[in-house]
């Protein structure tokens, strides 16, 4: 792999490390799983990003090191998932009314 390439792929590591640092922030403040889901998916593809790079594997789809992508998007997905569920589960409630007692 060529300096360039290599300085290249340190600034996508550095870049996904900074993106979930940034939705670190704001997990803690509001304790939401879906940037959580989210810093780890960055970091999973920051992860993957790094050992590509220093496995130095030619053809990455063809690597085991793919399925650090997929799992991260799957990540995406499931968080996406659970927080629209969640969601829907208390609309229902609130048209309702949310008094299940009441005739």
């Amino acid at each position: 792999m060529s300096m360039i390439a290599t300085f290249l792929a340190g600034a996508i590591v550095a870049g996904f490390a900074l993106a979930g640092l940034f939705f670190l922030k704001f997990w803690k403040r509001t304790r939401d799983e879906l940037f959580l889901a989210f810093t780890g998916a960055f970091w999973l593809l920051g992860l993957g990003q790094a050992l590509l790079t220093f496995a130095d594997i030619p053809v990455e789809e063809r690597s085991w090191l793919y399925l650090l992508r997929l799992a991260a998007f799957i990540l995406i997905l499931i968080a996406i998932w659970r927080k629209n569920s969640s969601r829907s589960g208390s609309a229902r409630s609130d048209r309702d009314g949310g008094d299940f007692n009441r005739p």
